[in-house]
């Protein structure tokens, strides 16, 4: 395949105090939403000025991808914030780029993690016009040896000051009904949370420990809607009752360092253990972990040159889409919306 660029597909986030608002009514709409809700996440921004990590983080990646050698133009275009995917495809049209890999940042399938960032890529070509460049998503890479292998020496060191503690793997919840109808139906469903358990397996058996745990963060769906459960502060309560003194807190659901990451489990949960006497160690994301670039330059070769997928577990290779076309007929959908 020929191709004329890369395109980094994020999340986005604000960058000072007058985003913070403006972004979370562009995350949160059409969800009904309580204003008041919006309010109370909008204060964990404004704890670090209204600046979330993801964007700078996302730059720095695409620093080190070109540096890695990915031999491609690379543009940076978010779902959420500026620079938002609609404007960055209508300047890649304008430089002349007519097909573009696009990596996703994010490792796993699933609505959230996968198919909606192919509606970003249908919703910024039908802005552009039919002269869109044609975009190829990039695979789920939670096996990766790029993405795995970062994850278990962040973990080793942040266990290096205990004599003994429990691992804990955290990721996103989603609510289980999307859980439910994430992947193809012959695959079972359920691909995000079997994707997530299986990334935690490797990192686990990577780092030598037998016994861990696979838990949730930053639920913000209303209470009468079961989410994927235990909650990471709840579980650190049930360690605590359970004897364990230390407990290490490998973030394997996301690349970098998202206010999620720095909120949910460098404040809440760390606050929640020392209540307890607890030690707490949060091992570090893999972005910026220079095998974490080479990855997305292999990625990118298996597309350009034939190279051979490199991946540690018996999933299959799945989430590559060309043109925002899905996968899967049904794969990842979200579960119908009741009416109000």
């Amino acid at each position: 395949m020929s191709v004329d660029a890369l395109l980094l597909l994020s999340f986005g986030g604000p960058e000072g105090e007058a985003d913070v608002r403006p972004f979370l009514e562009n995350v949160t709409r059409g969800r009904g939403v309580p204003p008041e809700r919006l309010d109370e996440v909008a204060q964990h921004y404004l704890h670090f000025g209204g600046v979330s990590p993801i964007n700078r983080l996302n730059r720095d990646l695409i620093e080190a991808v070109r540096a890695a050698g990915v031999g491609l133009p690379v543009y940076f275009g978010n779902r959420n914030w500026h620079p938002m995917i609609e404007d960055t495809v209508g300047a890649m049209r304008a430089d002349g780029v007519r097909r573009a890999l696009v990596f996703p940042t994010s490792a796993y399938g699933g609505y959230s993690a996968c198919r909606q960032y192919d509606e970003d890529i249908l919703r910024a070509r039908a802005a552009v016009g039919d002269d869109a460049p044609e975009l190829v998503k990039i695979r789920h890479f939670f096996d990766h040896p790029g993405f795995v292998l970062p994850f278990a020496d962040a973990v080793r060191a942040a266990a290096a000051g205990f004599d003994s503690y429990r691992l804990v793997f955290t990721a996103h919840s989603i609510p289980n009904s999307f859980d439910a109808t994430a992947g193809p139906a012959e695959w079972g469903g359920h691909l995000y949370s079997r994707q997530v358990a299986e990334a935690a397996r490797l990192v686990a058996l990577e780092v030598g420990v037998a016994e861990y745990d696979v838990v949730w963060q930053s639920r913000s769906g209303p209470p009468q809607i079961p989410w994927l459960e235990p909650d990471i502060v709840d579980h650190v309560d049930a360690l605590h009752a359970k004897g364990v003194d230390n407990v290490v807190v490998c973030p394997v659901g996301f690349v970098s360092d998202h206010l999620e990451v720095i909120w949910d489990l460098d404040n809440e949960a760390r606050e929640r253990a020392e209540s307890h006497g607890m030690g707490f160690a949060r091992a570090a994301t893999p972005g910026p972990d220079p095998r974490f670039a080479d990855m997305v330059v292999e990625l990118v070769q298996e597309h350009l040159s034939g190279v051979v997928p490199r991946k540690l577990s018996p999933f299959g290779t799945a989430g590559c889409t060309v043109n925002g076309e899905f996968c899967a007929v049904a794969c990842c959908e979200p579960p119908a919306r009741r009416p109000r």
